[in-house]
């Protein structure tokens, strides 16, 4: 039984309680668990992983139980969360990403009118991946959200301050020219 409540546990997107580990044992295995005998088990679950050599362990959250990365793994795993959310940046949120960093505070409209087009679902996106911040609302009509760039932003592109931004004039070269250069 200990084994099939691990499993529920694990295969579970979200904490499961024990009510939910109650009803799946008693259809899988076609008889009635006490509160107790799964509380015995899923005690011995904890207790298998709080050895150190294992780098997970058993939390009961909100009334559910989930298996989590124990704490001192966190810097890892945020890196690798890092690393994979910098492969998901798409043209278009990477462009109003751009514009936030340079423009900020800006609207969403600001953001529009400089793209050209709707920018609902990459401004979305880089909320998601806390990249940008609502920092506060304008004071013009509506009084629209302002995004900013936040924390998480600076970690992903590796800078300590807006300042180190290349500034707009570095990327305008004399040889980007259309027509005849005369000297």
């Amino acid at each position: 039984m200990q084994h099939h409540i691990e499993a529920l546990i694990f295969a579970s997107e979200q904490g499961i309680r024990m009510e939910e580990i109650m009803y799946c044992l008693q259809a899988a295995f076609e008889r009635d668990f006490t509160v107790d005998e799964v509380t015995e088990s899923i005690t011995a679950i904890q207790n298998k992983y709080n050895a150190d050599d294992l780098a997970i362990e058993l939390v009961k959250i909100n009334n559910g139980y989930q298996f989590f990365t124990k704490k001192k793994y966190h810097p890892v795993i945020n890196l690798l969360q890092l690393q994979r959310s910098k492969k998901k940046l798409t043209q278009a949120a990477l462009e109003t990403l751009a514009i936030i960093a340079y423009k900020q505070p800006v609207t969403k409209t600001d953001v529009e009118q400089i793209r050209g087009v709707n920018c609902d679902y990459s401004i979305q996106k880089l909320l998601e991946k806390e990249l940008i911040a609502i920092i506060g609302k304008s004071e013009s009509i509506g009084k629209p959200i302002l995004y900013g760039t936040s924390s998480m932003f600076m970690d992903y592109f590796g800078i300590n301050s807006i300042d180190e931004l290349p500034q707009i004039k570095d990327f305008t070269a004399a040889t980007v020219a259309i027509g005849e250069q005369t000297e």
